[in-house]
């Protein structure tokens, strides 16, 4: 069967048969244990033993564990640990987030699902947590360029000002690389330095790829592990031969989309979370709704984010 990639008018999970799959809580409970526990063997998150049981009345929690004796749930050790939103609205939550192309705000969450504007801002930022990268390094023909995320330095306070580096000090640095018809990798630098730059492409690209750039200076160095080919966007050159960065391009077209038309404000300080989540949703965009949904199901897996902590100053 042919899969499906987003925003086509026959995807496979329409919002009626959405609620036809999970009409209750009974049903969306059961969605997120298979995913967790695949094949009925649940194992105990505090301890990883099988050896576990149901609580007939599932109070505390509906499963008890033989060895460790803690008492545990299908949110035990994810990001929906503690939670008080119903189960059926996380599961509502991750097929928004996984069919809209340039993302659903909190607002979305906070008018479609009946939350306070609080809780759904946190459950946004929790279901983020569960885009993964699709795992193993870039290969073959890898773009890598920068672009710049944010708003006015006039509009920041001093603290929040960012210093250095190419482009608008005002705009946070965000650094991507795209094989050619391909995975994407992204990620917040705090300069777009040699050092920063560096770092990223040796940790995400396989060596022995073709890399290809714009002239940025910070690229000039350090591809002794890669074949590297450029571009000079600044005297108005944008493809030569095989070299041109516009895949990567594009991708930084929608993650801007996305900002403007969605979210209208990126903090630096919660930024790296759109920047994994729109990377997560190109990665998985061949994949049909229903897949892409157990994928982030999946990703919630061992992951924890409070309130506390996404509020906090960090200085």
């Amino acid at each position: 069967m042919t899969r499906k990639a987003p925003g086509r008018s026959d995807r496979a999970v329409t919002v009626i048969k959405l609620f036809q799959m999970f009409p209750d809580e009974a049903t969306s409970r059961k969605w997120l244990e298979n995913n967790r526990w695949p094949n009925g063997e649940r194992h105990c998150p505090h301890c990883g033993s099988l050896k576990t049981s149901t609580v007939l009345n599932e109070r505390p929690m509906p499963y008890h564990c033989g060895e460790c004796r803690q008492y545990f749930s299908v949110k035990t050790g994810t990001v929906m640990q503690s939670s008080k939103v119903a189960l059926q609205k996380w599961v509502i939550a991750m097929y928004l987030m996984s069919r809209s192309l340039k993302g659903v705000s909190s607002m979305q969450f906070y008018r479609d699902l009946g939350l306070t504007q609080k809780t759904a801002w946190l459950l946004a930022q929790k279901v983020r947590q569960g885009w993964i990268d699709g795992g193993g390094n870039l290969a073959g023909k890898v773009e890598v360029d920068e672009t710049y995320i944010g708003g006015k330095e006039r509009n920041k306070h001093g603290d929040e000002r960012l210093k250095g580096g190419r482009g608008a000090v005002e705009k946070a640095a965000v650094i991507g690389a795209k094989e050619r018809n391909g995975k994407v990798r992204a990620s917040v630098i705090a300069k777009t330095k040699t050092a920063s730059l560096d770092g990223f492409v040796r940790e995400n690209v396989e060596p022995g790829a073709t890399v290809f750039t714009d002239e940025h200076s910070g690229y000039r160095h350090f591809f002794a592990s890669f074949t590297h080919r450029s571009v000079r966007h600044g005297v108005g050159e944008y493809v030569n031969g095989m070299a041109h960065t516009n895949g990567i391009e594009s991708f930084w077209a929608m993650l801007k989309r996305g900002y403007k038309g969605t979210y209208h404000k990126m903090s630096a300080k919660h930024l790296s979370r759109y920047v994994v989540e729109f990377a997560g949703r190109h990665n998985f965009r061949d994949l049909d709704t229903l897949a892409q949904m157990t994928m982030l199901a999946k990703g919630l897996d061992g992951k924890r984010l409070r309130y506390n902590d996404l509020v906090a100053d960090h200085g």
